[in-house]
């Protein structure tokens, strides 16, 4: 439920406002050299308050390694990373537990877990425990020297203006989601299986992991249904399987063809937003108008291009290991 992968297998862990939030990855190759240095800068694009649109929460985000790293090398066995939650104002949420928040988690974890859940902040329904993602995917990046991964947002509310449309945004009052796009350079070709574990397959698996991802599209992605088959063909040019275009986005068959992986994510605009809404309040029976207290994003897209780096690290490291691309001592 809480873990991911095969080989390169990761298990998140914390809630938005407990003590801690971290990741454990187990299958991670002896002797990497790694340092909490190494992952600061992942976790600082991470952060929020760092540029316009983002909440103001901001967290100290510094890695403690737990286990598996020793005279600054992994030993082989799992590595588990803590971050300390320290800034939170959990009196927010006290507040609002009257009405669950519409877009968010709040009515469903409280059906399934019998009210039993940390409802503060999301609990570990929120983007807090993506810390511990960046952290396991900076490890897998550093596995895979040869493969560039890079992601950026290209749209927001409809614009590909950035500026502008986060400006749409707060004249509205309101919240806004965007595109993310990710490239991917210098993966081998073979990574993946036909049908169930294809590369396609395995990665939105993941993507659909990270808060607020609503869709994800591959190559030309939807615009493929409007397009000729001999439009979206990508022709071969030669022996090492380079093709003219990239309409399949580097994938075929659910398997790497050595060309640059291509894909986008659609994400929602953020559902704690300050515009006044009418919902249920579950004590009374009755809906009513509330606005959402806290610390929030105007557009989490805006934090968003790390974590799917970290998350497409992770996917192909664990591919690489399987095919033994990556040796289990380094």
């Amino acid at each position: 439920m809480n873990s991911f992968g095969r080989i390169f297998r990761i298990s998140i862990f914390g809630e938005s406002h407990g003590e801690c939030a971290g990741i454990t990855i187990d299958g991670c190759p002896a002797g990497l050299s790694l340092a909490a240095e190494d992952l600061l800068p992942d976790l600082e694009r991470r952060k929020g308050g760092i540029q316009k649109g983002t909440t103001p929460r901001q967290e100290e985000d510094y890695p403690i390694f737990m286990s598996g790293v020793f005279n600054g090398k992994t030993t082989g066995f799992p590595v588990t990373i803590l971050f300390e939650n320290k800034n939170i104002r959990s009196e927010d949420y006290n507040k609002q537990r009257s009405i669950p928040r519409p877009g968010h988690a709040d009515w469903v974890a409280s059906q399934k877990f019998g009210g039993n859940e940390d409802y503060r902040g999301g609990g570990h329904f929120s983007a807090r425990l993506t810390t511990g993602i960046v952290a396991a995917g900076v490890i897998a990046k550093k596995l895979m020297k040869d493969v560039s991964i890079q992601a950026d947002v290209t749209e927001i509310g409809g614009e590909k203006d950035l500026e502008k449309g986060l400006q749409k945004a707060i004249d509205a009052r309101d919240s806004v989601g965007g595109i993310v796009e990710c490239r991917v350079k210098g993966l081998p070709v073979g990574l993946g299986e036909p049908y169930f574990d294809s590369l396609e397959s395995v990665l939105s698996h993941f993507l659909f992991a990270i808060p607020a991802v609503k869709g994800v599209e591959f190559g030309s992605g939807f615009a493929a249904a409007r397009m000729f088959g001999s439009l979206h063909n990508d022709a071969i040019e030669n022996k090492e399987g380079k093709t003219r275009t990239n309409h399949a986005g580097g994938i075929v068959g659910g398997i790497s063809n050595g060309n640059e992986l291509v894909f986008r994510l659609a994400v929602k605009p953020t559902s704690s937003t300050p515009k006044e809404q009418n919902s249920l309040n579950w004590d009374t029976g009755k809906t009513e108008n509330f606005s959402i207290k806290g610390r929030h994003d105007l557009c989490v897209a805006l934090r968003a291009p790390v974590i799917v780096e970290a998350v497409t690290a992770i996917v192909i490291a664990d591919f690489m290991l399987l095919e033994q691309k990556i040796k289990r001592v380094l």
